[in-house]
């Protein structure tokens, strides 16, 4: 029988909730070298923890975040705190000998994300993994295929947006409108997502940022604790363009104050040869246009990307057309991190922090650019 792999997971909020999920359910439907154990579960809020560990399956839970780093039997910690605490929680882990998964972004700033890097580098025998789950959806791996195949030709233009409508005026103060605890708001929150998946799909990096506008359209919310109103010290919409290495060039748009997109994460690549385009509302939906058809027939093909035999992750779930939510993500990216640890090969490629750390890169050369209102070269964002 192969050993257990025990986790223990820091936060218990809308991630911990989506990280135990996938954690519980991988096993169940991948063959995996490695068996997730859940071992001890660690937060702040007292009142909620016992419940959360025993609804979730930890086995243990603690106050204190630091028992895990102390605890000789944990082998992953799983990350999944505010912005700001990512650097000291995974940097103390790396360092007691741990593997580390933590949540998107890598760090609410480039100096913690930057430090977290280093220590990681220095840690050859610790693996780290970040939950870039949009990777794990099979239309975004099936895009990311096809375009390493030359099926779009020579990348011209990549678009994404990532539009929510939640951050309104009614929204209180809670942390993620904080700077000192977010880093950024709609920037580090929703651009990480689709810089990750320009990235990834393309093959390409960022060679500048040519121009950027940020801007905070609720400049004061209802504070938490009832006393009056706080300044929200982040940016609600962030816009920016990008030139690629290869000479594609790039849009990229977040905004948490777009009426009538709730989760609408989008991405389309144009070559020379086709286009291919994505939409997580419809997240098991690929198009794919092809430059090279009849002109009598040619137009957008719908690809439906649950058949078993060709599309990523989907022989481990259901028939085809069976359509896939958005806990699958994360819980195909925990199996993949089982496969790893279990010394086999993800089925879609895993961001370290060294990959996460070219991201956070890309965003701070955006937030740059806005205040300097010029171009930023991404060699001098290091």
């Amino acid at each position: 029988m192969s050993t257990p792999l025990s986790i223990g997971l820091i936060g218990q909020k809308f991630m911990g909730r989506a990280h135990s999920n996938a954690w519980n359910q991988a096993p169940r439907f991948f063959d995996l070298p490695r068996q997730p154990h859940l071992e001890l579960v660690s937060a702040l809020d007292q009142r909620e923890l016992k419940t959360f560990a025993k609804r979730w399956g930890w086995s243990r839970f603690t106050g204190d975040w630091r028992d895990i780093a102390e605890d000789e039997s944990i082998e992953l910690v799983d990350i999944g705190t505010p912005n700001d605490l990512h650097a000291e929680q995974a940097i103390a882990m790396l360092e007691a000998g741990k593997h580390v998964a933590c949540e998107k972004p890598l760090a609410g700033t480039l100096e913690d994300a930057r430090a977290m890097r280093v220590v990681a580098k220095k840690r050859k025998r610790q693996k780290t993994f970040v939950w870039f789950n949009y990777r794990r959806c099979a239309a975004v791996a099936l895009a990311q295929q096809l375009v390493a195949a030359g099926k779009i030709g020579v990348l011209q233009h990549v678009r994404a947006s990532y539009l929510q409508d939640w951050g309104g005026p009614d929204v209180p103060l809670l942390w993620r409108f904080q700077e000192k605890h977010a880093g950024s708001g709609a920037h580090g929150d929703l651009n990480a997502h689709i810089v990750d998946m320009a990235r990834f799909i393309s093959g390409d990096e960022v060679k500048e940022v040519n121009g950027a506008v940020a801007k905070t359209f609720v400049k004061e919310r209802k504070r938490l604790d009832g006393k009056g109103l706080g300044r929200s010290t982040v940016d609600d919409a962030v816009l920016f363009l990008t030139t690629f290495k290869s000479g594609a060039i790039g849009s990229f748009e977040a905004s948490r104050v777009a009426h009538g997109n709730q989760n609408k994460n989008t991405i389309e690549l144009n070559g020379t040869l086709g286009s291919l385009k994505f939409d997580f509302e419809d997240m098991n939906l690929l198009w794919f246009y092809d430059a090279r058809d009849d002109p009598k027939t040619r137009g957008w093909r719908r690809i439906m990307c649950t058949a078993a035999e060709h599309h990523p992750y989907v022989a481990n779930w259901w028939p085809d057309a069976h359509v896939l939510g958005y806990e699958h993500g994360f819980v195909n990216m925990a199996a993949d991190i089982c496969k790893v640890l279990g010394g086999k090969k993800p089925e879609v490629a895993l961001p370290d922090f060294e990959d996460a750390y070219q991201t956070q890169r890309v965003l701070e050369a955006a937030l740059l650019a806005a205040k300097e209102r010029c171009a930023i070269p991404m060699s001098q964002v290091r």
